[in-house]
């Protein structure tokens, strides 16, 4: 069985694969973006080494205005080439987000240039406006909204054109401002401008960076307000720019401490000003008069000591108001009253938190919101909104914080997901007057635990059945249980069928059964039952199989010894105990010839394998524990070795012989006399 993984350093992927498709115009605020689409090549050279590609944005030019009262207008001027008809499906439909509270966005023309001659605008009776499509039940969100058009008529080599002018008015944090923008890379645009116009009061300058640290400075006077505008100019025919890393960043006085995440950020926010609108929401939260406090209290009658009572109201909140799936930001932090939010049953992540915030403070807990950050940010620069990537809760005992994210709906109280750990969190109640971020912790409420179970049985015509059943704790028994909880039951079988691929079984789902995804005070469990015809080919002398087994995957050792080097500590991730056991029915008569056992002993981790056959059935065991979080990089030639003993193991097969056959003297002693590493 393998498993999600954490933050720092994937040990063991995830069993459960899930493929987002994505369209290739996904809506974005003001324009699609550019690397959904990718340019023709324009050489016969060019094309003889790459099959043509869909479509081309030949010109992308950006400009934005920022006023000093924080209003703005970003106007978007692009000119894209049709390849071929796929180019013409991607480009069918225009999409864009946009919160109508404080945005207005607005298409001055939409033109397309047939190749045979001729042009035609789109009429404004292509364009639609509609509610996001997560708000459409959720009134109390409408005005986060998509508005698209449709583009009938596109064909190869014809060319497309529009503008996009997007007004923003007292948006959030205003006065204040910021903008972030990524150069688009590998050819996919042939030119490309973007400048930034803003009042010179400001004293805002460019973070950048390495490719986007060339610009042009103007100013300028509107009266006796002045001005000053940021440039930069690309071209794909001369410029070959390459991803660069956070330490790219080209800033002053202190680069080394930015990690922008954009190619170029221009900010006047500090880190005040992103948790302001929380902060001054609960502040002004009447407890008593909102009848917060009044539900708080009947929730919690029965519970004693502040964690009961924050696990009550946790699970409430988590459980039975409904998450509204927007990015954190997406309503503009303007946050509706938690009574409200009480009384509708539903809320986007901000709101869902500030729910919990204030029904833990009723009953006497602290549990304030913090907002996690992608990466940190300098604090001499101020902060990039686009960093914020999540919400969560944190309250502080005795023992230490602990940690909650009630917008996932099924996580256990005390657990987050994985890519939240460890990173920064921007805290709305700081302990002190100068701690301002704390990073997640990566510990569990509960020690991590996987059980798999298999009872499978081959037939005499080759066929293999198997209940397969699983029992988690930790990572894999979160993202199961949100994929039975946001899935309907008749769609079960193909979540069963998506983990059984995962973890190497083949053929048909017939049944499965699962635990309830709110039950999360025991483990997550899930049962299925699957059957494969033509397993086995008895004709063959002899028929090998493999165990039927999961197989833990760990990473590669040479991409683990290399990253110890860089990193002075090798990260095994969070504690985990896999046990996985089988046991294989075979038909009457069939010898088997079992591999050898292994052991394998470090204090970082354990391994050992058991094989063993009887004149009906074969069993089969394997477990894999994982003691500690990370050992010292001095320590990666053992590393490797502990875990070519354990890929050794898993591949090693059984031998099965059809009727007459006799389990050879040199089997049966291996697997009694396991070998030691």
């Amino acid at each position: 069985m393998r498993r999600l993984p954490d933050f720092s350093q994937p040990r063991l992927v995830c069993g459960l694969i899930f493929i987002y498709a994505f369209s290739a115009l996904p809506a974005h605020c003001q324009e699609p973006a550019p690397s959904a689409v990718k340019p023709t090549q324009k050489s016969a050279e060019a094309s003889e080494k790459a099959p043509e590609l869909p479509a081309q944005i030949e010109l992308l030019e950006t400009r934005v205005r920022f006023e000093a009262n924080g209003d703005s207008r970003k106007e978007i001027h692009t000119r894209v080439h049709i390849n071929n008809e796929l180019g013409a499906r991607q480009f069918a439909r225009l999409a864009f987000d946009y919160n109508r509270s404080f945005q207005q966005i607005e298409f001055p023309f939409v033109r397309i240039t047939h190749a045979g001659g001729g042009t035609v605008d789109i009429l404004p009776s292509a364009i639609s406006d509609q509610p996001n499509p997560a708000v459409v039940n959720a009134p109390a969100y409408q005005d986060v909204r998509v508005k698209s058009i449709r583009i009938l008529g596109l064909a190869p080599d014809d060319v497309l054109e529009y503008r996009t002018v997007t007004t923003n008015s007292s948006p959030p944090f205003a006065p204040r401002f910021y903008i972030s923008h990524d150069v688009a890379r590998d050819h996919l645009v042939s030119e490309e401008l973007f400048e930034v116009d803003l009042p010179a009061a400001s004293k805002v300058a460019p973070v950048t960076s390495r490719i986007a640290q060339t610009y042009e400075t103007k100013e300028s006077d509107e009266g006796a307000t002045p001005r000053v505008l940021y440039q930069w100019k690309w071209s794909s025919l001369t410029d070959t720019p390459g991803k660069e890393s956070a330490s790219g960043l080209i800033a002053a006085p202190n680069p080394s401490n930015l990690l922008a995440q954009s190619d170029i950020v221009l900010t006047s926010l500090e880190w005040t000003d992103l948790v302001r609108p929380l902060k001054d929401s609960l502040d002004k939260l009447d407890l008593t008069a909102s009848g917060i406090k009044g539900e708080a209290q009947t929730l919690t009658s029965s519970a004693g000591g502040a964690e009961t009572k924050l696990k009550v109201v946790y699970e409430f909140v988590s459980q039975k108001i409904k998450t509204v799936d927007l990015p954190v930001g997406a309503t503009g932090f303007r946050l509706r009253d938690p009574a409200d939010v009480l009384s509708t049953g539903y809320g986007v992540p901000e709101d869902k938190s500030m729910l919990l915030s204030a029904l833990a403070s009723s009953v006497g807990v602290e549990a304030a919101p913090a907002l996690i950050l992608s990466a940190q940010s300098s604090l001499l620069h101020g902060v990039n909104p686009s960093l914020l990537t999540n919400i969560l809760n944190i309250a502080r005992f005795a023992k230490g914080p602990v940690w909650l994210d009630p917008s996932v709906e099924v996580a256990p109280f005390g657990m987050v997901r994985p890519e939240l750990r460890v990173k920064p969190a921007l805290l709305v109640s700081p302990p002190n007057d100068v701690q301002f971020t704390e990073r997640v912790s990566t510990k569990l409420p509960f020690a991590a635990t996987q059980r798999v179970n298999v009872d499978a049985a081959i037939t005499t015509d080759g066929t293999l059945s198997a209940k397969v059943r699983y029992s988690m704790r930790g990572d894999n028994e979160l993202l199961l249980r949100v994929a039975f909880h946001q899935s309907p039951k008749e769609k079960w079988k193909e979540v069963a069928q998506l983990l059984a691929l995962s973890d190497g079984f083949r053929g048909k789902i017939t049944n499965v059964t699962a635990s309830d995804p709110y039950a999360t005070k025991e483990p997550f469990t899930v049962e299925y039952e699957i059957t494969q015809p033509k397993f086995v080919d008895w004709s063959k002398k002899p028929v090998r199989i493999p165990a039927l087994l999961p197989q833990v995957a760990l990473p590669d050792p040479s991409v683990r010894a290399a990253s110890a080097v860089a990193r002075s500590a090798i990260d095994l991730g969070t504690p985990l105990d896999v046990e996985t056991d089988l046991t294989l029915r075979l038909p009457e008569g069939t010898a088997v010839r079992t591999p050898t056992g292994t052991s394998v002993e470090r204090d970082y981790a354990t391994f050992a394998s058991r094989y063993r056959a009887s004149s009906a059935a074969v069993t089969a065991s394997r477990h894999l524990n994982f003691l500690l979080r990370e050992i010292s990089a001095d320590r990666a030639a053992d590393y490797n070795a502990f875990v070519r003993a354990v890929q050794s193991d898993e591949a090693q097969e059984f031998t099965l012989e059809q009727a007459g056959a006799e389990p050879s003297k040199q089997a049966a002693s291996a697997a009694s006399n396991p070998k030691k590493n």
